[in-house]
């Protein structure tokens, strides 16, 4: 029973690591939000399939390592369970970053931009609901030092 909570425990760590940061351009953090942004308009040259690393902030080696420790200092007798926790202890830590990584990690495009005064950029960011193609014309939009690319809303007079 106390095996299974520490368990859950540990996934859901993991799971709350994997919802901290996202790259997808139709989520907002919130202390971006009522914050004045600039906008630049372009139109997509080329866009391309990548993937964004996934993250190790160590949150998943330390609930793999509790866990494992736990389940593991569970097993034979005092002095067994001391060394089958250490071992365990190891183990898990080695797969909850494992987890943590392949949890963290999005699929993702970088987007080639040229702006309307000739310069271009380069964005990469989460694939979101949008689906972008070369010669749409774009926005970007810049709020404290980070940048996603929309499709131009169109303009009315």
């Amino acid at each position: 029973m106390f095996k299974q909570i520490i368990l859950a425990a540990s996934v859901a760590t993991l799971g709350a690591l994997a919802a901290c940061q996202t790259a997808n351009p139709d989520v907002v953090q919130r202390n971006d939000a009522q914050r004045m942004s600039s906008v630049q308009d372009g139109t997509i040259l080329s866009i391309r399939d990548v993937t964004i690393d996934g993250s190790q902030t160590g949150g998943g080696a330390a609930a793999g390592a509790i866990a494992g420790g736990v389940a593991g200092s569970n097993v034979g007798g005092s002095r067994t369970s001391t060394i089958v926790g250490l071992a365990g202890a190891i183990a898990g830590g080695v797969i909850g970053n494992a987890v943590e990584r392949t949890a963290t990690k999005e699929d993702a495009v970088e987007i080639l931009i040229q702006l309307k005064n000739g310069e271009r950029r380069s964005i990469v960011q989460g694939k979101g609901k949008e689906v972008l193609a070369a010669g749409d014309p774009v926005i970007m939009v810049t709020t404290g030092g980070k940048v996603r690319v929309m499709k131009a809303p169109p303009i009315t007079q």
